[in-house]
């Protein structure tokens, strides 16, 4: 019997496979990387050498309002790490700048006041100028251009009248943006709903090249890096982070050149081949990238990636926020018939598209794929709902998956951390 452990909200649950029919595990070696340094030397490090532009210090002399976009609640930065020393390098470099920290909520909920201490620690947060960015608020959003696609550009107006933009964030696989991290912060960070919902439109989605880790000819990213240029996004701290989300890499500087950096280090470590099964486990990494079904899609993407047309994935993922979008969860508990479901969505003009379609046409593409057992605290109803199978347990699900595939030849790949590689098709069958 092989006994594999799962992150599973804060803690871990533990999935067992029989002998014979672990067919293998695909982990990011990202988890087993040994940084040369601790995080707070890392970031450090990484500012007095940036890539691609001078030192922020040197940046944010003569400016008078600058504003730092900082990541939300819903992305396990180590902003404890990273904001203090942006902040000191700023005040090096000018000591009377007005700083605002914004909040890249993107179409996110507003991050709580408990959840910014958590993030930034007491001192920051009773001492700085917090705004936590809003997508829907017109007084307070700037049009400034078009997207190549052709949508607006609209932006939070602190942005476009700052005299300096930067920000901070982090760096792993994204499940349509190709990488999380750069250019990210401005689109979809601080932009506005119209803005990111036409970015993220159906023939963007669907696109061959909007994949986990693919970048060139992606339309998603090609919008994305382009509205942080227009939005003149300066200089950008990226870490790469590990299991416990300590930093273990990190880069600074022009945020295509940096990142870019940050994306190939990554990219080296966690590039997976996929084993073909009949059932892929998978997870979201745990708290706090877990917390509901929405979210979870994107560790499905992985797991998708290495199932069998027709196949069983299982994915844990705790889920105690229930679905994670109402418009997701109304999507799917009103159309019995997946393919309808993605019709309708590929027939909608990009300027059409609806709140938290991309997500709902991933799952639909998944499911189309594969049956999904979801293993959570989320209530059964929800979980059928988004035309799942629910369960609570571990073994609850294997049963489950096991009866599902009906053959006692059954192999199974395990990736315990969905959200943290990047599986690339096309491996010979298992």
């Amino acid at each position: 019997m092989e006994k594999i452990l799962l992150p599973y909200g804060r803690e871990s649950v533990a999935v067992e496979i029989e002998e014979g029919h672990l067919a293998g595990v695909l982990r990011s070696g990202i988890h087993g990387y040994k940084p040369p340094m601790d995080g707070e030397a890392l970031v450090r490090a990484s500012m007095e050498h940036p890539i691609g532009t001078p030192r922020l210090r040197e940046l944010a002399a003569g400016k008078r309002k600058i504003v730092v976009i900082a990541s939300d609640h819903t992305r396990p930065v180590p902003s404890r790490v990273i904001m203090p020393q942006m902040l000191a390098e700023i005040r090096a470099g000018n000591p009377s700048a007005d700083i605002t920290i914004l909040v890249a909520t993107g179409l996110h909920r507003t991050t709580t006041r408990d959840e910014l201490a958590t993030k930034f620690g007491d001192e920051i947060t009773a001492r700085e100028r917090i705004v936590i960015h809003d997508c829907d608020d017109a007084a307070n959003l700037v049009n400034i251009g078009r997207l190549p696609s052709g949508g607006d550009l609209v932006v939070n107006r602190l942005a476009v009248e700052a005299d300096l933009l930067v920000a901070e964030g982090f760096i792993e696989p994204h499940f349509f943006a190709g990488f999380s991290g750069g250019r990210k912060s401005v689109l979809p960070g601080i932009a506005s709903r119209a803005t990111v919902m036409y970015n993220h439109n159906a023939g963007f989605i669907a696109h061959p090249k909007a994949r986990t880790g693919v970048l060139d000819g992606n339309p998603v990213h090609e919008d994305m890096l382009f509205a942080a240029r227009a939005a003149k996004l300066a200089f950008v701290v990226n870490v790469v982070i590990d299991a416990a989300h300590d930093p273990i890499f990190c880069v600074s500087g022009d945020c295509d050149a940096a990142h870019r950096a940050g994306r190939e280090f990554l990219a080296a470590k966690c590039q997976v081949d996929a084993i073909p099964a009949d059932i892929a486990i998978s997870t979201n990494g745990g708290y706090p990238l877990d917390q509901n079904i929405y979210q979870a899609v994107k560790g499905m993407t992985a797991a998708e990636a290495t199932v069998k047309q027709g196949g069983v994935i299982v994915m844990f993922a705790k889920s105690q926020d229930g679905h994670g979008g109402a418009s997701f969860h109304r999507t799917f508990r009103d159309e019995p018939d997946l393919g309808r479901m993605m019709r309708t969505f590929l027939a909608r003009r990009p300027e059409e598209t609806i709140i938290d379609q991309w997500q709902s046409q991933i799952l639909a593409r998944v499911l189309l794929k594969a049956r999904v057992v979801y293993a959570s605290d989320c209530d059964d109803q929800t979980v059928r709902d988004l035309h799942m199978i629910p369960a609570h347990s571990a073994a609850e699900a294997m049963d489950v998956a096991k009866s599902l595939v009906g053959r006692p030849d059954y192999k199974v790949t395990v990736i315990p951390d969905g959200v943290s590689v990047i599986v690339r098709e096309g491996a010979a069958p298992a």
